[in-house]
């Protein structure tokens, strides 16, 4: 009769269990590594090669490219006497 203080009838059924042993451990370590490995890649091929400028219609989407002057400050109102 098992009472639960045997080590190894407590341990059987986790061993065949263990983390390492568990595909999806393994799949989603390996995309975690792949996925920094990407970003790595693209951090030193966007440094190695330089941006170059191109002509366009200094609107993106709409939306002006570079900030327009600011809009003029309200007059002066004297204060109420």
């Amino acid at each position: 009769m098992n009472n639960g203080n045997d080590p190894a009838a407590r341990h059987g059924s986790a061993r065949g269990s263990a983390w390492y042993r568990q595909p999806i451990v393994w799949l989603g370590a390996f995309v975690f590594v792949a996925s920094i490995a990407g970003c790595v890649w693209l951090i030193v091929v966007g440094t190695r090669y330089a941006d170059t400028p191109l002509d366009t219609s200094h609107t993106v989407f709409g939306v002006p490219v570079s900030a327009h002057s600011a809009a003029p400050p309200p007059p002066a109102t004297d204060p109420p006497r």
